[in-house]
């Protein structure tokens, strides 16, 4: 059940990120691009998701216990180090140079946008590069 429920909401996601224009990497780019062609229309987008994200979290952690599965998994740290600032970092550049992040170049795969066959394995290779980082360096935390 758990994997069919995954499943759709996936699929919703990724109808969302097609409808909003998120997985064409030019609108992202010209949203990006301030000082020539920007298009401030995901905005609006995110702005929205913002707002869904801010009332479901409310709404749905207020049940104590998800519907599908034991718990909520919900982080413990909150210390602001290293990591924290550089990896956020590193992904809004990755955006800004290739006009994708991990949603949208997924859907793009099944779309077939132009730049994704080399942008997926470049995003694989990073995310395992950085649980490489992760697993030598050690986490500031106050647990």
């Amino acid at each position: 059940m758990s994997f069919i429920v995954n499943l759709a909401l996936g699929l919703l996601f990724g109808i969302g990120l097609v409808v909003s224009g998120m997985s064409d990497p030019a609108k992202v780019l010209n949203f990006l691009d301030i000082f020539g062609t920007w298009d401030p229309s995901l905005a609006f987008v995110m702005g929205g998701a913002v707002l869904v994200a801010f009332i479901g979290y409310r709404l749905v952690l207020a049940r104590g216990k998800p519907i599908v599965g034991g718990r909520f998994h919900l982080p413990t740290i909150n210390d602001i180090d290293t990591r924290v600032v550089a990896g956020p970092a590193i992904f809004g550049i990755g955006w800004a140079l290739g006009g994708f992040c991990p949603g949208p170049a997924l859907t793009g795969l099944g779309l077939g946008t132009t730049g994704v066959l080399a942008f997926v394995p470049a995003m694989i290779l990073g995310m395992w590069a950085a649980r490489l980082v992760g697993e030598t360096v050690p986490r500031t935390s106050s647990e």
